[in-house]
């Protein structure tokens, strides 16, 4: 059966909205983060540099052909804004996720403070604490330092792309991606929320993880919600069984 994939038109509407949802919820501070979707013919439409992503409109939004070069819009001509503005840096990043995985088709790249302090700290998210983070996510893991902007960005997160829905950038942010954009979106806030749940039980005391077996039966479960299932080789979780915390 063929897909059907949003207009160009559509998918503007919504990266602004998005932008204007992470921004409200603290994860975009200035300019920061950036936002991809692709089309259905695979090209690329991304948020431009150094423009507050809550303030964005659909023109402001660039096409790029998927090797990230400059692409024209077949639905409404050639936008001369397009050509005064630049793409962000970290475009590379959301090209590689692409590569990776051919069902993705969004991106979202942000700076949750709680999340981003974890990836700071050098912490993956991989603890299993939450039910509803192994059934819709599964655990986060932590690329090494790289650059922002740099080639070495997208080399950072490759080993973990096909293995985890999410990626914590070490000293730098999130990524999250899914197979649109309000899934990318939602998973990013996933992040943010268990960061946040598991600084608050460390606070509290220490976090009681959850069992090998309690873990095998949420992922399991994600059929019953109508998910795909999780890559065979997906990041393992901390799990009660493992001693002081290590597999």
């Amino acid at each position: 059966m063929n897909r059907t994939f949003p207009a160009e038109s559509q998918l503007r509407r919504e990266i602004c909205a998005a932008g204007r949802t992470l921004r409200e919820l603290g994860y975009l501070p200035a300019a920061a983060g950036n936002l991809s979707v692709r089309l259905g013919d695979g090209r690329i439409l991304a948020t431009p540099s150094g423009v507050p992503k809550g303030e964005l409109s659909p023109r402001k939004l660039i096409l790029l052909q998927a090797d990230g070069t400059p692409a024209r819009s077949r639905t409404r001509g050639p936008r001369r804004s397009d050509s005064l503005r630049h793409v962000s840096s970290e475009i590379a990043m959301h090209l590689r996720i692409y590569a990776l995985r051919p069902e993705v088709r969004a991106v979202c790249h942000a700076h949750p403070p709680v999340a981003t302090g974890f990836a700071v700290a050098g912490r993956a998210l991989d603890t299993a604490v939450l039910g509803e983070v192994a059934i819709l996510l599964g655990a986060v893991p932590l690329a090494p330092y790289a650059a922002p902007g740099t080639q070495e960005l997208p080399d950072s997160i490759a080993p973990f792309v096909t293995r985890a829905n999410a990626v914590l950038l070490a000293n730098h942010g999130v990524v999250a991606f899914g197979e649109d954009l309000r899934t990318a979106v939602q998973r990013m806030e996933i992040v943010e929320h268990c960061a946040r749940v598991i600084l608050v039980a460390e606070l509290a005391g220490g976090a009681k993880l959850l069992t090998r077996e309690q873990v095998r039966a949420l992922v399991a479960s994600r059929e019953r919600y109508g998910l795909p299932p999780l890559p065979a080789d997906a990041v393992p979780w901390v799990v009660a069984e493992d001693s002081a915390g290590k597999r």
